[in-house]
């Protein structure tokens, strides 16, 4: 698989990574039961197809994600890169917490590099830069934890273009993550353009919108999600009417991702991929079968042709 260098950092990034929020099971944002077993394996089998890092955070699944991460590590030799992030605790019922204190990022990357098993994260990132007042001092305790070599490099997830210059005046932004995919293009009106000027690294999330751009929903498939899953409860993209409109446009991709001979999914990806200022995308994966899938896109390059037709289809 390509890699693309992650910003002015020495990082290599395979385009495609490994996400790891839904191997984290339930909690107010999961997505449903989830097998241990299934997450190691998937985890374990992206290794071996050349995916050279991986992303995960405390909050998914309230420290379980982290934990299986280092499980499935454990035995593995080469070890990936690892990305995980800060800012968000949680209570007693499972329910997020924003928290930019300082004493609380130092306690939580000790407690991520125990749960990964490592001595060092490769990039530690503010999940979200909430409450805003607070996002320079946080910035600062993320500093020092890379100056105690807890950590080589520092970004920033959902953050905007002043926020970014804010951090940035108090230490290097190596990278943001933000979402992006065809059906949520807002980092395409300022931050993208930002980024490749100031050479940012840009590790995008939600390639393929939560599962709805990997053309396996329709009505049916959506009745089997599980009832605590946070697609079905919170976002309006699963709702009527939008969900329809949504599928719809998927059945129009799929004959695109065909005359290639590929999944819409790895056409989900690779579009993604195709803007110059991204390193590389999340990629998220429950089992084997699904990384081996998606992993494909990494060295798919669209042609100008295919740009432009699927253009045509998600204005």
């Amino acid at each position: 698989m390509q890699k693309r260098k992650l910003g002015k950092t020495e990082l290599e990034l395979t385009t495609v990574g490994l996400g790891t929020w839904a191997i984290g099971g339930p909690w107010q944002y999961g997505w449903g039961e989830q097998s241990d077993r299934e997450s190691i394996d998937t985890i374990q089998r992206a290794v071996e197809l050349g995916i050279n890092w991986i992303d995960t955070a405390p909050i998914y699944g309230c420290g379980h994600s982290e934990e299986i991460v280092g499980q499935a590590l454990r035995p593995i030799r080469q070890k990936p890169m690892i990305a995980t992030k800060c800012g968000l605790r949680w209570n007693a019922a499972r329910e997020k917490l924003n928290n930019l204190n300082p004493d609380s990022i130092r306690r939580e990357c000790e407690e991520s590099l125990t749960r990964l098993g490592i001595d060092r994260i490769d990039l530690y990132q503010m999940h979200w830069p909430i409450p805003d007042e607070q996002i320079e001092q946080a910035w600062e305790a993320m500093a020092r934890c890379v100056e105690q070599k807890m950590v080589s490099h520092l970004g920033v997830c959902n953050v905007t273009i002043e926020q970014l210059q804010r951090l940035q005046k108090v230490f290097p932004v190596a990278a943001i993550q933000p979402p992006y995919s065809m059906l949520k293009r807002g980092i395409e009106t300022g931050l993208l353009d930002y980024c490749g000027k100031n050479n940012i690294g840009v590790v995008c999330y939600s390639p393929m919108q939560k599962g709805l751009l990997t053309g396996k929903f329709n009505a049916d498939y959506l009745r089997t999600l599980s009832p605590n899953d946070h697609r079905l409860i919170r976002d309006p993209n699963f709702q009527s009417p939008r969900f329809e409109k949504i599928v719809a446009i998927v059945q129009e991709l799929k004959k695109i991702a065909a005359e290639s001979g590929r999944t819409v999914a790895q056409l989900a990806i690779a579009w993604v991929l195709r803007r110059p200022e991204v390193t590389a995308a999340i990629v998220g994966a429950r089992k084997p079968k699904q990384i081996e899938e998606t992993v494909l896109a990494g060295d798919w390059v669209l042609s100008q042709d295919e740009i432009e037709t699927i253009d045509q289809w998600i204005q």
